[in-house]
């Protein structure tokens, strides 16, 4: 595999985790075990069976979750210290045939990249567990698992693709940040005063 596809798959993978992490990796083992598709470095290991089937079986939880106004906002939250480190090293995994030092500087950009995905992710679903209509959740999280799962697919079949998603994913969420920040002290402020 060449550096472009191995950087898209560990960019790819480290960026989905923010979104969804266990979409990312029953895609990744699904099309290492029934394409035949070869995953760089040490990815190999997400084609076992195992793996696999319990990706797929947290998918089927977070799907139900993040359906749930609030519900999945509390998801999100417990997931910050899961997905930011899976990201991270997933895409240090991705570089395991690379020098030591290579596989440091994958794991801080996968853990930069499942970071801003996750933030943004996060600071979205508060502004829209804001609205008072339970529909536009379930859209934007139908909307996210595609995103997920066509993203790992464009890492795969289509490197470059992928890296120019990101890089524009990237400044758009720099360009959300304050309205991202001023959603979530929002969300907090409507959450204390239901317990106060």
């Amino acid at each position: 595999m060449n550096l472009i596809s191995t950087l898209a798959i560990a960019m790819g993978a480290g960026w989905v985790s923010g979104i969804n992490l266990y979409a990312a990796v029953a895609t990744l083992g699904l099309l290492g075990r029934f394409a035949h598709l070869t995953l760089p470095g040490d990815l190999d290991i997400l084609t076992s069976w195992w793996i696999i089937g319990l990706a797929i079986a947290l998918y089927l939880v977070e799907f139900i979750a993040d359906k749930v106004p609030y519900v999945d906002n509390f998801w999100d939250a417990f997931h910050t210290f899961i997905r930011v480190p899976a990201g991270a090293v997933l895409a240090a995994t991705a570089f395991g045939d690379f020098d030591r030092g290579v596989q440091v500087a994958a794991f801080l950009l996968g853990g930069g990249l499942a970071l801003s995905a996750h933030g943004t992710k996060a600071g979205a679903r508060a502004a829209i567990n804001l609205s008072p209509e339970p529909a536009s959740n379930i859209v934007v999280s139908l909307t996210e698992d595609v995103i997920a799962v066509g993203s790992v697919l464009l890492s795969v079949f289509a490197p470059l693709a992928l890296i120019g998603l990101i890089v524009v994913f990237l400044i758009i969420s720099f360009l959300m940040l304050r309205r991202i920040i001023s959603a979530m002290k929002a969300m907090m402020l409507r959450i204390r005063s239901v317990f106060t």
